[in-house]
């Protein structure tokens, strides 16, 4: 037998071991009794036996489609604005998109608390100072502030998929509108957007995704407010002692709802070509705004302060104050937040330690499966070699969480246990964003012709030289933009920390998280800006080496795969 075989034989191994091994594993243990391992329905029964677990639920989806309106709200808009009209302004506006992409969701969230917190919040502080009123109108601690939060950092895949879809169409059908006497508005909303739908639903769904799997925004914003949501009451029954069967029981529907969700959305961006028939070859001219220009940028800069600038502002402010409350002014200044956080805490320099060796060797692991499975499966090297994509891809409609629990219940019991190892957040991570680096590796290998390295055989040489001295050079650049897009998240990953740590293998996320309850705003700001620093160097880097928006672009590009 070859040799190399059994090289890719131990990568399919590993995927399996990543992928479908805490997936069965979860399914059966939510049909199995603690006690005597015999199957049973038992679990199901006591996951949705209480009206306030099914009222979690409920919670969950009216969040999800509340956020995937205001998504498109805020989205289809600006993504018009910028890819259309002649709007000023462009520029600042993509930066603050790029922006909300860096920003961690959770740490928007404990800025919001510090803008919206029904007593202190600066919003509502200002209005009693310009009102008299005894009490300020806003309160993030409610299903509307969670919905805001959640929506002001997940509208940019609105953006991004209808700026996308608007890109490839010409501006003649609009000539055709025009000469038929149809302004700017009707042409937009009859001929423009409607070009665009797939685009939007497929944003939408994805919107809609990521709001019923959060766990970060909901626990800082939803338990203070005394309501619950699935990803809350999850991480509920994991307190002492932990109900596993139970919880993988009540996981199932979140499954159940993403994997139906993501198979409407591949229907629905498997239509998208219909847009480019539009016209993709043709010239696409910006339309004259004239004095609704300034209007239009108006409602992008809002956009963008409610997911950008007004957080920011707040965390700087928090992160060099003596105390946040007291305001902008020199005498309440200090470096003191940063230099405790970075030089005197000892947490917060193990968990850094921990975050970021953790997120290396997570991206690492995950661009070698990918690659290796990416090319297996284009070069057909082992039996059913096409399934092994749908196995790589399938971690993007698994919810974090829902992985998590699936880590907990393959891998704290034998043959393999590694709760309470650092190894089992590297692998969870790495299986968290697997999509992530495999939608890369793939479109890499496509990028190679096969008969480069056939040349390097009828040389003489073997496949392994071929991908040493042909592939990997040439694989170099896009697998560095790879392995950013992998390590960035996964140095912020919540979801799956907050099941999996331990005192030992706490990373900054949780210890962000578990700072919240101290009510330590300075500390929980400089801690987020020591995070979202790390990721502006990181995102300079991967300018660099891939180009302009390689995050946004291949983000979306990921997420579409």
């Amino acid at each position: 037998m070859d040799r190399s075989r059994l090289v890719w034989l131990l990568f399919v191994a590993l995927l399996l071991v990543l992928v479908v091994n805490p997936l069965a594993r979860l399914f059966w243990v939510s049909f199995q009794d603690p006690d005597s391992g015999a199957l049973t329905l038992a679990n199901y029964l006591s996951a949705f036996g209480r009206w306030r677990y099914i009222e979690a639920l409920v919670n969950s989806l009216v969040v999800g489609l509340a956020v995937g309106v205001l998504c498109v709200l805020f989205g289809v808009p600006m993504a018009w604005a910028v890819s259309r009209t002649d709007m000023p302004g462009k520029g600042l506006v993509w930066a603050a998109i790029l922006g909300t992409f860096i920003v961690p969701n959770y740490l928007g969230a404990v800025a919001w608390i510090l803008l919206a917190g029904p007593n202190a919040g600066w919003l509502n502080r200002a209005w009693k100072e310009v009102t008299g009123a005894a009490a300020g109108p806003f309160n993030i601690y409610s299903m509307a502030g969670l919905v805001l939060v959640i929506a002001t950092y997940s509208y940019p895949y609105v953006f991004v998929f209808t700026r996308g879809a608007l890109d490839l169409i010409s501006s003649e059908m609009d000539d055709a509108a025009t000469t038929l006497g149809a302004g700017v508005v009707r042409r937009t909303l009859r001929i423009t957007l409607p070009l665009t739908l797939p685009a939007v639903m497929a944003a939408f769904i994805v919107a809609f995704l990521e709001a019923i799997a959060l766990f970060g925004v909901p626990a800082l914003i939803a338990l203070p407010g005394r309501f619950q949501v699935m990803t809350t009451m999850l991480w509920q029954f994991f307190e002492f002692p932990p109900k596993v069967e139970v919880a993988a029981a009540y996981a199932m529907p979140l499954l159940a709802i993403t994997v139906a969700l993501f198979w409407l959305q591949r229907r629905i961006i498997a239509r998208r070509g219909y847009v480019a028939l539009t016209g993709k070859g043709g010239e696409r001219r910006l339309i004259r705004l004239g004095r609704w220009r300034w209007p239009l940028l108006a409602w992008c800069l809002f956009v963008t302060s409610l997911s950008f600038f007004l957080p920011m502002v707040v965390v700087l402010q928090a992160a060099f104050a003596k105390a946040w409350g007291r305001g902008f002014s020199l005498d309440n200044l200090t470096l003191r937040n940063v230099s405790f956080v970075l030089f005197d805490q000892r947490a917060t320099q193990t968990a850094a330690w921990h975050t970021f060796v953790y997120g290396g060797a997570a991206a690492i692991i995950a661009l070698a499966v990918a690659l290796a499975i990416a090319y297996v499966a284009h070069r057909r090297l082992v039996p059913l070699s096409s399934a092994l994509t749908y196995v790589a891809m399938a971690p993007f409609v698994i919810p974090g969480i829902v992985l998590a629990i699936g880590f907990y219940a393959a891998y704290t019991r034998q043959p393999l246990v590694l709760y309470g190892t650092a190894w089992i957040l590297i692998l969870a991570f790495a299986t968290r964003f697997l999509p992530i680096a495999y939608a890369n590796s793939d479109a890499a290998i496509r990028s190679i012709n096969p008969e480069l390295e056939d040349a390097v055989r009828i040389l003489g040489g073997s496949r392994a030289l071929a991908l040493r001295r042909v592939v990997t050079p040439l694989l170099q650049r896009g697998l560095a933009g790879a392995f950013i897009l992998v390590f960035i998240p996964a140095t912020r990953e919540l979801s799956s920390a907050i099941f999996l740590y331990t005192t030992g293998t706490q990373v900054l996320s949780v210890l962000l998280f578990d700072k919240s309850d101290e009510g330590n705003f300075e500390i929980l700001a400089s801690i987020g800006l020591v995070l979202v620093i790390v990721t502006v160097a990181l995102v300079m880097i991967g300018f660099r080496l891939v180009g302009r928006d390689f995050m946004l672009r291949r983000s979306s590009e990921s997420a579409a795969a």
